[in-house]
């Protein structure tokens, strides 16, 4: 009887970490790190307008330690980009690096959006479940993305979207619905799917 309620409990939190998205982006920055994402790089200028695409099978984004200010300032915003083999190195403009089976949903959301939401919280506490909902299951979001001078540029959309820091600066990492989306050096607004709804 002990036995079975133990077995029970470790089903219980498997099924529980399974569903984590903390857990899922660890072991998708692991997969980058031994194995790389098949990525797409692209760069954009001010304008919204494609520079460069690249892609690639075996995909690694790393802040180039060489160019921080000193050993523990960690401040470099030059990214060195492991393509399979070969290796580039970007700062500056626009660049969204999104892993194969994201899709640019942009024309489904052209539009400019206009929200009234009207509905009653109690803020702090919404300020806590949301992050505990980011961590664990994410949520049903858009992310709208502009560049630099705020003309859009792309949008992606997923049912469970959580929001990680990385290691460079001025960059944004996404985990879409088990994807991963790197966002550096773009504006960018994330809605509640509900609230375009």
């Amino acid at each position: 009887m002990k036995m079975g309620a133990v077995f029970l409990s470790l089903l219980s939190v498997s099924l529980f970490l399974a569903g984590c998205q903390d857990i899922r982006m660890f072991f998708k920055g692991f997969e980058e790190s031994f194995k790389g994402l098949e990525m797409t790089i692209q760069t954009y200028d001010e304008s919204s307008q494609l520079i460069d695409q690249i892609t690639g099978k075996s995909i690694l984004i790393e802040r180039d330690q060489t160019f921080d200010s000193d050993l523990e300032s960690k401040d470099s915003s030059v990214i060195k980009i492991t393509i399979g083999t070969k290796e580039m190195h970007h700062v500056g403009s626009s660049m969204i690096i999104a892993e194969k089976g994201l899709d640019n949903v942009f024309d489904t959301y052209t539009q400019t959006v206009d929200v009234a939401n009207l509905q009653r919280g109690i803020p702090v506490i919404n300020a806590m479940v949301n992050e505990q909902r980011n961590s664990f299951l994410g949520k049903k979001k858009v992310v709208l993305i502009r560049s630099q001078n705020g003309t859009p540029l792309a949008t992606y959309a997923g049912n469970q979207v959580s929001l990680y820091k990385t290691e460079v600066p001025k960059s944004t990492g996404l985990l879409i619905d088990g994807k991963y989306l790197f966002v550096y050096r773009c504006d960018y607004t994330i809605y509640d799917l509900a609230l375009l709804e």
